[in-house]
């Protein structure tokens, strides 16, 4: 066996309670000294990340009868809707009509409906349900209880927790055992959630104790199965595709070339500094007076970033409303810029998620907040020893900064970046809500994590008609009319006759050979059907694209060029099956955002009901997998030909209350436009 202590270290910066940021600076990579392990714990089932994705692999490896671990580096279930802040289920309107999801999300909604009495407790109108975020990680919590005693599966779970280390096979084929990292504050040191995330990210990848941790080490270990299958599985639901750069399994970061597969893509070459940004939420309440309000010390610095945007969004009522998560009275109908709300009323609180206010958007190798295999090679990283979650700490911390100045921008600002002077207008009947009782959790009140709108996403294996890897593109998803002239002019002749052969079906032959004029090709007006399909999704291409100077807040900066062109309304989806296998390990699975998805296609495929559904794959599969002692690849591996094995995991997802396709869904169906 050989021992993968992935990855070492990143810049140390604290934050201080008053957010003044304090760099640590040093040389050489900082390696930890390994410890015995204080605790070893067996699973069939080994979930890392507690977000929504890894909540639906364990509700389903639960009701399987499995003995499921699940860790995660919050206190928090939930990751989107908890942990992170963004308690506004994003849905689409036909799919959220017909109820057609995955049984624990339809559960999900269910109780928080029961939990309030209404299923929209915050009356916003961003969604049809918005909520707290701490009541969701206490509705999970007991979701999982009760999958637990009904399936008579086991649930280990371990908040506060970081994988750290991985042992391999010699062949390197197999996940042997995984060493973890969990911590809590020694007798008399400060509780859980007092800091920022960046004042603790290294030392929680640390193993020695600290004056705020006292850490346990854990390690991971298989249940015995039967036969020569891998005796357990190791789930991939972290935010930022965490495992699978530990792993070093072939995975892609930010743009993908332009390509016919990914026509809209906003570069000629791969860039893995221009993910989508991220976000600190936080909450903030309405008061009857005025509150006063007190100017950080660096708000002059990310000032010049802050706008509403466009004018048809310039209005603090509308901002407020758009995802306001507690509403115990409800206030008087309004309208502005075309959008109907009801005012708000002291008492009411609004978690806030901003493309030009608290998203953070860096896009460049000196500020991009995760970092690639090449960063990671040549910080020491991917040395043996020290694996520190492979994100840059000075960018969480100015993430966090952002955030705070925002809301002083919202109450106190009178700039706008965007829309020039005499827009932005004083609103100082607001606080900013705070305390370890708050919507967030946390005494500093910002979100406990980030929400992550992108990280790393495999490459899946070697596929029929993708050689180099299985990938869903955005041609795989996307409505757009690709006869716009901006295609025929930008894509030379060969790639646009491959995209517009590739989008006509039937005719495709006809169209590469040159039998039929691109121009006058059919064009499917549906999503790609994959026969190995075990979930799926519904939402647009929506992006929040990195800017093109460093650091983001520049004044004057702009937009990446391009990047919004992708954006716009995208089919209903499937999960294939093959997105969720990595090359090289086969008991190694992927849910969440880091299945095998372009750039542009994941812009569709990150939000709640897809990643659970993608979980509810991962959990099922894995349990399918050891109960037939089959690994997951060999269910695909002989695809297009008939794959009896692939077909009754599709009958046990369905049996199940799970769907792998949406209503209708058939290859002489090509008509989906009603699906809105």
């Amino acid at each position: 066996m050989k021992l993968r202590h992935k990855l070492a270290y990143s810049l140390a910066s604290l934050i201080s309670l008053n957010f003044i940021s304090t760099l640590v600076a040093f040389n050489g990579a900082i390696a930890t000294v390994p410890r015995t392990p204080d605790k070893s714990v067996n699973c069939e089932i080994l979930v890392v990340g507690g977000g929504l994705s890894g909540v639906a692999t364990a509700y389903e490896g639960l009701l399987a009868g499995r003995t499921v671990c699940l860790t995660e580096i919050t206190d928090w279930l939930g990751g989107q809707i908890s942990a992170q802040g963004t308690s506004a289920l994003d849905e689409r309107p036909t799919q959220r009509a017909l109820k057609f999801y995955s049984r624990g999300y339809l559960e999900l909604r269910n109780r928080i409906k029961r939990k309030y009495g209404e299923l929209n407790p915050g009356d916003c109108w961003v969604s049809d349900s918005c909520f707290l975020p701490r009541d969701a990680h206490t509705i999970l919590v007991q979701m999982l209880k009760d999958a637990e005693k009904q399936g008579k599966g086991k649930l280990q779970w371990f908040p506060n927790t970081v994988i750290k280390d991985l042992e391999v096979a010699a062949d390197g084929k197999i996940i042997n055992s995984a060493i973890a990292i969990q911590h809590q504050p020694p007798k008399g040191a400060p509780p859980l959630n007092t800091f920022t995330l960046s004042q603790v990210i290294e030392d929680a990848y640390r193993y020695e104790n600290s004056s705020r941790f006292t850490k346990t080490i854990l390690r991971f270990l298989p249940k015995e199965a039967k036969g020569n299958a891998p005796k357990w599985y190791v789930v991939d639901a972290s935010e930022t595709g965490e495992i699978i750069a530990l792993a070093d399994v072939p995975y892609r970061l930010g743009i993908d070339a332009i390509s016919y597969l990914e026509p809209s893509a906003s570069t000629a070459n791969n860039d893995p500094y221009c993910p989508q940004g991220f976000t600190y939420t936080f909450a903030m309440e309405a008061t009857k007076e005025p509150q006063p309000q007190t100017m950080p010390p660096f708000y002059l610095q990310y000032a010049p970033y802050f706008s509403y945007e466009l004018a048809r969004l310039a209005n603090f009522d509308l901002v407020f409303t758009y995802r306001r998560i507690w509403s115990p009275k409800k206030g008087t109908p309004t309208k502005f810029g075309g959008v109907s709300f009801t005012a708000a009323t002291p008492g009411d609180i609004s978690m806030q998620n901003w493309t030009w206010g608290n998203d953070y958007r860096p896009g460049t190798a000196k500020d991009n907040l995760v970092y690639s295999r090449q960063q990671l090679q040549g910080t020491g990283q991917l040395q043996p020893g020290g694996w520190m979650g492979g994100l840059r700490t000075e960018t969480l911390r100015k993430g966090e900064e952002n955030a705070i100045s925002f809301y002083y921008w919202l109450v106190a600002g009178t700039t706008d970046s965007q829309l020039g002077e005499g827009v932005k207008q004083q609103r100082t009947n607001n606080r900013f809500v705070s305390g370890l009782n708050s919507p967030m959790g946390t005494v500093h009140g910002l979100s406990k994590y980030p929400y992550m709108r992108e990280g790393r996403r495999i490459i899946g294996r070697p596929s029929w008609g993708q050689p180099g890897g299985f990938t869903i593109w955005e041609i795989d998803i996307s409505r757009r009319n690709y006869n716009d002239e901006y295609y025929r002019k930008t894509l030379p002749a060969d790639m646009y006759r491959q995209l517009k052969a590739a989008l006509s079906g039937l005719e495709a032959t006809s169209v590469i050979s040159g039998g039929i004029s691109p121009d006058k090709a059919m064009r499917r007006s549906r999503s790609t059907i994959f026969p190995d399909s075990v979930g799926i999704g519904h939402y647009a291409i929506d992006f929040h694209p990195c800017m093109v100077n460093s650091p983001p807040e520049a004044p004057g900066n702009t937009e990446r060029p391009g990047e919004r062109r992708g954006a716009g309304q995208a089919y209903p989806f499937q999960i294939a099956l093959r997105a969720m296998i990595p090359q090289k390990i086969d008991n190694l699975l992927v849910g969440g955002k880091s299945i095998g998805t372009s750039h542009i296609a994941a812009a569709a495929y990150r939000v709640h009901s897809f990643e659970w559904s993608a979980g509810a794959a991962a959990g099922t599969v894995a349990s399918f997998a050891i109960k037939n002692a089959i690994a997951p690849y060999q269910l695909v591996d002989d695809l297009p030909k008939q794959e009896p094995q692939l077909e009754a995991l599709k009958r046990l997802l369905q049996k199940n209350g799970n769907p792998t396709a949406f209503p209708d869904t058939s290859i002489f169906n090509e008509n989906w436009d009603n699906w809105r």
